[in-house]
């Protein structure tokens, strides 16, 4: 019976199977980050529409660093397969804490130099405005971040080094 990796692998058009299976650690990673953005847009838009509604940095915040947390389980065990260090999980969380930022300085500078919130945009102009500098452009900038800081400073003596083969589909 095939693993689900090689289900999954089965699923890629053949051509691009080398492709993926070269760059199964990125692959990895942005099917992480994929499921990590869901959170945090559910996450976001809860503390949004309950708790804090006057505050949208602050319901960012909360729900980056609560995935941050699911998203550094999910890395260190799948996608750079690290084994758990006390010094490596201290480094994961630094990287992550500049991500935050990073994350955060769109929807900062929409909200409080482009002042696109209430009263000068409509409330759904200012839910719209949020999402695109926070969720959308905040995520992608702290997802590069991430990605070349997890791979340069907290991964590095564990990855896999060995050359990969297409015939091996069950390392994706």
């Amino acid at each position: 019976m095939p693993s689900p990796t090689q289900r999954a692998l089965a699923l890629v058009p053949q051509g691009l199977r080398p492709t993926v299976v070269k760059h199964r650690k990125l692959v990895k990673f942005l099917l992480v980050g994929g499921t990590c953005f869901l959170l945090t847009l559910v996450i976001n838009l809860t503390l949004k529409a309950t708790v804090l509604s006057a505050k949208p940095v602050a319901a960012l915040t909360i729900a980056t660093v609560t995935t941050t947390v699911v998203s550094y389980l999910l890395n260190r065990k799948w996608s750079f397969r690290a084994y758990g260090r006390q010094r490596e999980a201290v480094l994961y969380f630094v990287v992550s804490a500049l991500a935050i930022v990073v994350n955060n300085i769109p929807l900062a500078f929409s909200q409080y130099v482009l002042d696109l919130r209430e009263p000068h945009l409509s409330a759904f102009g200012e839910a719209m405005a949020d999402f695109l500098s926070g969720m959308i452009i905040g995520t992608l900038l702290a997802m590069v971040f991430r990605y070349w800081a997890m791979a340069r400073y907290v991964f590095t003596d564990r990855l896999d080094t060995r050359p990969v083969q297409p015939s091996e589909p069950e390392r994706v």
